[in-house]
C-alpha cells in the first residue's frame, strides 16, 4: 500500500477556516503532526514522497526504527494520505506531487499555487473537510 499521488495538486479542503497559509507551530514545545510535516516538506521540496513522511514522523513520534522491515510493516495496514493531512485541512497549504511522487507544499493564496490549481495536466483532489457536510 501507498500514500503517493503523481502529478497532484491536493487543494486545501473547502471548509478550510484560512485562507492564506499559516505555519503550524509546536504546542507546548511539543512538534504536532502539522508542524512536523510542515518542517520536512517546507525544508526539502521534491526531496521526499508521501511515504517518506507519513513513515518519518510515525517513526520518530514512535521510536520506532525507521529501516525497510518497520516500513514494511506500517504500510502492511491501510494509512491516511495527505489530503488528511492537517496541513490542507487547517493551515491553507496546496500539496503538490511531482511526476516522481515527491512532494512540495505551496501558499494556497500564491501564485505558484494558483497556477498548478489551473494547470490541466495535474490531477486536482481536495483536502478532506474537517467536519461532514
Amino acid at each position: 500500500m501507498t500514500t503517493n499521488d503523481y502529478d497532484t495538486l491536493i487543494r486545501i479542503a473547502e471548509d478550510s477556516p484560512i485562507t492564506v497559509a499559516e505555519v503550524p507551530v509546536a504546542k507546548n514545545d511539543k512538534p504536532t503532526i502539522a508542524s512536523m510535516q510542515y518542517d520536512m516538506v517546507a525544508n526539502n521540496p521534491y526531496k521526499f514522497t508521501s511515504d517518506d513522511i507519513t513513515f518519518g514522523i510515525y517513526a520518530e513520534r514512535n521510536h520506532v526504527e525507521p529501516n525497510q522491515a518497520e516500513r514494511e510493516k506500517y504500510f502492511s495496514k491501510g494509512q491516511p494520505c495527505f489530503r488528511s493531512s492537517p496541513l490542507g485541512k487547517r493551515y491553507g497549504w496546496g500539496v503538490h506531487s511531482d511526476s516522481e511522487g515527491k512532494i512540495a507544499i505551496y501558499p494556497a493564496d500564491s501564485s505558484e499555487y494558483e497556477r498548478l490549481a489551473n494547470d490541466p495536466t495535474v490531477k486536482q483532489l481536495k483536502a478532506m473537510r474537517s467536519k461532514r457536510a
